[in-house]
């Protein structure tokens, strides 16, 4: 049995940062975030000192979960920047401990990017769900997880199969055609503006995808999330009028290296009313 007990760098709720990381893969109950990847189980837990304990059979599963988890990523300097600023002044301090949580592998957050594209993130989240589980023939018994997708698993899915289980047709054939051309794990060795090249050069993908995979697959915190219906929604009530999707980059495009970090908060900060909004336009 492997347990590492982690103080992270600099301030983090485990709480805020694991509320909406529930999938096919993982899941949080009464604090407690269980997660099957590298290969095994880990489970996570905050003490009231800050101290994330992770435990598992895996050394290499407890140091997955540990990088899913951001442990290490100390944003005080985003926090720094942001303290004063008009949108997020106010969600920074009530969300200051928010990290976004990472996928296990690169093409689960490649999935996600195709199977949330222009729909909530409930219904985006229950298609991966059916996709993932459909991959493969059993979960982890004891805790019912499936093993997160690969490059290859994905690669060997023909489009119509995607299809049949609900994923439109040109998304799934961009999917398959990116794991069959490139081991996504590898994009990890490339600098993010590459990335976001490489991701976009695909028919079917564009800056929120890209977005996706950048904050959750790779832990990247310079590309935000262009077009995410959230902040188109909130850019509108901002401007007073109908926008388009491309606009939200310059609604993210201040906040320079630190666009990914600062898409979530906008968003979490939107959903708890924590975003200043004009009186006139709040409806």
């Amino acid at each position: 049995m492997a347990e590492i007990a982690v103080r992270p760098r600099g301030p983090y709720s485990l709480a805020l940062s694991a509320r909406l990381v529930g999938d096919a893969t993982r899941q949080v109950r009464e604090g407690l975030v269980t997660a099957r990847c590298a290969g095994g189980v880990a489970r996570a837990w905050q003490s009231p000192d800050g101290t994330v304990t992770i435990r598992s059979e895996s050394l290499a599963a407890a140091e997955k979960l540990r990088w899913m988890l951001a442990l290490d990523d100390d944003h005080s300097e985003f926090l720094r920047r942001v303290a004063d600023d008009p949108l997020l002044g106010r969600a920074s301090k009530h969300l200051r401990g928010l990290r976004p949580a990472r996928t296990a592998t690169v093409a689960q957050a490649l999935l996600r990017a195709v199977c949330g594209q222009l729909v909530d993130w409930k219904t985006g989240r229950t298609l991966e769900r059916r996709v993932i589980r459909a991959l493969q023939s059993r979960a982890v018994a004891a805790t019912g997880l499936s093993e997160p997708p690969t490059t290859s698993a994905l690669a060997a899915v023909a489009p119509f199969e995607l299809r049949r289980i609900g994923l439109h047709e040109r998304r799934g054939a961009a999917v398959v055609r990116l794991c069959r051309s490139l081991e996504l794990e590898r994009l990890h060795d490339l600098p993010t503006d590459a990335v976001v090249r490489r991701i976009e050069r695909e028919r079917g993908l564009g800056p929120w995808s890209a977005g996706v995979v950048c904050l959750e697959g790779l832990g990247r915190s310079e590309h935000g999330l262009v077009g995410d219906l959230g902040l188109v929604k909130l850019l509108r009530a901002l401007r007073g009028r109908p926008v388009e999707t491309w606009e939200t980059a310059e609604l993210l495009e201040p906040y320079g290296k630190w666009a990914g970090l600062a898409s979530v908060y906008l968003l979490a900060g939107l959903g708890r009313g924590l975003i200043p909004l004009p009186a006139a336009r709040a409806a």
